[in-house]
């Protein structure tokens, strides 16, 4: 199995969870934040949502621009179904095959280049940063009044 191609069977395996995380979050208190300096629960879900897209540009042509200060969607329903149809743009972007893998890559903010590396690295780089936040997400749950999902395995809130 390539790396690309191990790539793509674990972004798929990893899909599930990060829904359901998002959808586990009460709706009605999206504005939750742990302290005054944190990432809110719907800017977080958002980036998510996302990242999701410029994960899929990323692996499509090689470049990713974050442009800070994106307006965030008021609902939980429109925050899951941006992540869903992004989450398939790029599991369908990640089978793209080895060639494109190895090819360079450049993630800006804003016009500045902040990272260069392969595609390959940096989608796994993007992959690594989305796991790091869906379990920061899903501290968020339990205080906002919902309950954990499972995530690898049975969580305190699903026996």
């Amino acid at each position: 199995m390539s790396n690309a191609e191990f790539f793509a069977k674990k972004l798929a395996a990893e899909i599930p969870a990060f829904a359901k995380v998002i959808r586990a979050l009460p709706g009605n208190r999206l504005d939750y934040r742990p302290h005054e300096r944190s990432t809110s629960a719907n800017q977080l879900a958002w980036q998510l949502a996302y990242e999701m897209k410029d994960l899929a540009g990323l692996i499509e042509n090689g470049t990713a621009v974050y442009v800070p200060g994106q307006p965030v969607p008021s609902s939980l329903d429109e925050i899951a179904a941006a992540f869903d149809k992004n989450a398939q743009l790029a599991v369908d972007a990640a089978k793209a095959g080895e060639a494109r893998w190895e090819g360079p890559a450049k993630f800006s903010v804003g016009d500045q280049v902040v990272w260069e590396d392969t595609v390959g690295e940096m989608a796994w780089g993007f992959l690594l940063d989305m796991i790091h936040h869906r379990g920061q997400l899903s501290t968020y749950i339990r205080p906002m009044g919902g309950k954990v999902p499972s995530i690898y395995g049975p969580s305190g809130d699903e026996q």
